[in-house]
């Protein structure tokens, strides 16, 4: 068996962490709805109201530029550079797919969920505001996180 033959599809630790998030902002979300099958690269996360999709891409597999968990594996290369390639190629006539219905897309990088405050921030920046709950005047959106860096990785201990 390959190694990527044993990496989750679906619900995976990155996605978890960003329904989590949208949740704690407020959000409500389809994750395995209807349109979630549908739609062109069957996002992660959809707002049907709001026409809004969100994927949760792993920084390996789509190659996040300039990222140290992007790199390529040193053997094997004659497979993984093209396979590399497919991914992006697929990902991007995906996007332009669900830009051309009128889609807003949106991307959150694995890499990125170790800092929820500024994930926090761009998807409020992005989200229209009546999806979110009520806030009181004067609070700061990123007071909304729960906490300012994410529990993730190895070496982490459940508390």
């Amino acid at each position: 068996m390959l190694a990527h033959e044993r990496v989750p599809g679906k619900n995976t630790k990155p996605e978890r962490i960003a329904r989590s998030l949208l949740h704690r902002l407020g959000y409500r979300f389809t994750v395995n709805g209807p349109n979630n099958l549908k739609l062109p690269g069957k996002p992660d996360i959809v707002f049907p109201k709001y026409t809004t999709a969100i994927f949760v891409h792993r920084c390996f597999w789509y190659r996040h530029a300039n990222c140290k968990s992007a790199s390529t594996p040193k053997t094997n290369t004659e497979y993984w550079q093209p396979k590399f390639e497919r991914n992006l190629q697929r990902d991007r006539g995906n996007q332009r797919d669900l830009k051309a219905l009128d889609w807003q897309v949106f991307v959150i990088w694995e890499c990125e969920l170790k800092k929820l405050d500024t994930v926090a921030a761009r998807l409020i920046s992005c989200l229209p505001r009546e999806t979110s709950c009520d806030l009181p005047q004067g609070l700061d959106d990123k007071a909304l996180a729960a906490e300012n860096q994410a529990r993730y990785g190895k070496g982490t201990k459940r508390r």
